[in-house]
């Protein structure tokens, strides 16, 4: 029973849980105040104090999410060294690389010269082309000028070069031909022939009919492994002195077409068709006057390719 002036009202028993945990909750046409020093706990103080994770997150620039407002992308700087770079030169074709020559002026003539024996004819000192072989006595046209063993000399309009030893201001003597050179049998005999090729028969022949002082040579020696000697190629002409030994190679030298000569050796120098442009080049000492060819001319031939 209730006393007058007390209105009874009905909580469920939810809304009582809720109020005793210190939550609040509101009800229709209601408001309920809870009093924190009842509806507070030590849980719901933890919650309170805790910082929301929007509070650190940067704020949202609203002109940033346009389209409009989008930064437009810069082109990177060039480098210095790019803005100045030269154009890649186009190879220059053959043709006009030729051409180029053909216009070149050729060079100043100062005179002219000849040539004492066949001479290779390079495009460049030292580092040139070998482009053609001058017959001994060519007259060739000179322009003085020298690049160390080398000398510049005009050739169909163009610059060229010969080796200047090789050079002379007056015209060799003609060379001897058939005609002088006789093969007739030596007097002394023919035993030195024995086991000798053709050419070099024609050699020992040759200088016995020019050179009757001469009575010692060298021919055959089966048992000089190595040598031309061993093959019946080679012949040893001993001398009877320096002079009568630079005549005799000399003139085997002239005429080694006719008697089938392929090379030379004399005082420490020696001779080759194959390199006939070089002239007489220098040898190693081997020891000795006769090893150094120093008393004897020493002749290789080919086998049976002269003439006479």
């Amino acid at each position: 029973m209730l006393q007058p002036g007390i209105v009874k009202v009905a909580i469920p028993g939810a809304a009582v849980a809720m109020v005793a945990s210190g939550s609040a909750v509101a009800f229709p046409s209601q408001h309920v105040q809870l009093d924190p020093s009842v509806a507070s706990s030590s849980l719901q103080l933890s919650r309170d104090t805790t910082i929301s994770r929007d509070a650190l997150r940067p704020p949202i620039n609203p002109t940033m999410a346009t389209p409009s407002s989008t930064p437009k992308p810069t082109a990177s700087p060039t480098a210095k060294h790019l803005k100045k770079q030269a154009p890649i030169p186009k190879p220059t074709a053959a043709k006009t690389r030729a051409s180029q020559e053909v216009k070149a002026p050729p060079p100043a003539i100062t005179g002219t010269k000849y040539t004492t024996t066949d001479v290779n004819l390079w495009s460049l000192p030292l580092t040139g082309i070998l482009l053609d072989v001058l017959p001994k006595g060519t007259k060739v046209s000179v322009t003085g000028k020298v690049d160390g063993l080398y000398a510049e000399v005009v050739s169909d309009g163009k610059s060229r070069w010969v080796k200047s030893q090789y050079l002379s201001a007056t015209k060799p003597v003609a060379d001897a031909v058939a005609g002088a050179i006789s093969q007739a049998a030596c007097k002394s005999g023919s035993a030195m022939e024995d086991g000798l090729t053709p050419d070099a028969i024609r050699v020992h022949r040759a200088i016995c009919a020019m050179y009757p002082d001469i009575t010692s040579y060298g021919g055959l020696r089966a048992g000089d492994t190595g040598s031309e000697h061993a093959t019946g190629h080679a012949v040893d002409i001993m001398i009877n002195s320096s002079s009568e030994g630079q005549a005799i190679a000399d003139w085997l030298k002239a005429n080694y077409k006719k008697l089938g000569v392929s090379q030379l050796i004399w005082e420490q120098h020696i001779w080759t068709v194959q390199r006939s442009s070089e002239g007489w080049r220098a040898m190693p000492d081997r020891g000795s006057a006769t090893a150094n060819h120093y008393d004897h001319v020493h002749v290789s031939v080919y086998g049976n390719s002269g003439t006479v």
